[in-house]
């Protein structure tokens, strides 16, 4: 599949979705059970018609990576300061009227992602570290069909600013050649799923050079998967563009999946249209 498919996805869902209300008081229109497709091999799956915002992705997964619960982190790793006036996708989240009562310490967002893939904790709060035991099991037993790693932990879904909305992901290693399959339980295909697509793609990368591997084919399943109203417009001029080439991806600098920084990771001849600019639901 290439970035035509994303669009052909959106068009659906203006043509078929079916008129929802939602937590945020937004509506969406709103589809259930789509799937897009990525061979890795062909370019790396950055959405040209309109800007990716790849430092933002980057963070963020190193943030995931590193199993941080603290959004100012993010920023750090995304702008060098933790300042106060530095804003990041997760700001808004960290300071929700609903959350902020539950928040440890000021940017505290919880038991989210990263945790759950650094220190998943069971019942009786033992803790296990998905990401290293992944990492393991595709050197030591490539053909293992248990290479998962969950975010979605019901017994901490009130510990969390936001429930995983990129809940699960499965890899397949097969002839040295690895892919990525993740389950979105929902997806919001303006804002979120362009950032889900570059993430899951950069992690599929950087998970093949950690264990020495080829790339293969990503391929992301959505449950609920939508436009939100206030963002129609925003999708219908963006389906009026037609797509670039995607770009190659250079990690060729990073050392370790544990190390790697937003440098390290460079998008080569990425061309795009211009932003186009829509509020995120929270």
């Amino acid at each position: 599949m290439n970035e035509l498919d994303y669009l052909d996805l959106c068009e659906y869902i203006l043509e078929k979705g079916i008129e929802t209300t939602d937590r945020t008081g937004v509506g969406t229109l709103s589809l259930f059970g789509e799937q897009l497709r990525f061979d890795l091999t062909a370019g790396f799956p950055a959405i040209t018609t309109k800007k990716l915002a790849w430092r933002s992705v980057v963070a963020e997964l190193i943030w995931f990576i590193e199993g941080s619960c603290d959004e100012r982190r993010l920023t750090e790793i995304q702008f060098g300061t933790r300042d106060e006036s530095k804003k990041t996708i997760w700001t808004a989240n960290a300071t929700a009227d609903y959350w902020v009562p539950k928040a440890r310490f000021s940017g505290d967002l919880g038991r989210i992602y990263g945790v759950q893939w650094r220190k998943w904790k069971n019942s009786y709060g033992e803790e296990t570290d998905q990401l290293e035991n992944l990492i393991k099991g595709l050197k030591e037993d490539p053909n293992s069909r248990r290479h998962i790693i969950s975010a979605w932990n019901p017994g901490e879904l009130d510990k969390m600013a936001l429930p995983p909305c990129h809940a699960f992901m499965q890899f397949y290693l097969r002839n040295n050649v690895l892919s990525c399959q993740m389950y979105q339980r929902s997806a919001d295909v303006f804002l979120g799923v362009p950032f889900n697509i570059a993430s899951y793609a950069l992690l599929t990368h950087l998970i093949a050079k950690e264990i020495g591997a080829d790339v293969g084919e990503l391929i992301l399943t959505f449950g609920d998967v939508h436009i939100y109203k206030n963002h129609i417009d925003a999708v219908k001029e963006q389906m009026t563009r037609k797509p670039y080439d995607f770009p190659t991806l250079d990690i060729s600098n990073v050392n370790s999946l544990y190390s790697v920084t937003v440098d390290d990771c460079k998008l080569v001849n990425y061309e795009s249209y211009a932003t186009i600019k829509a509020d995120m639901a929270v």
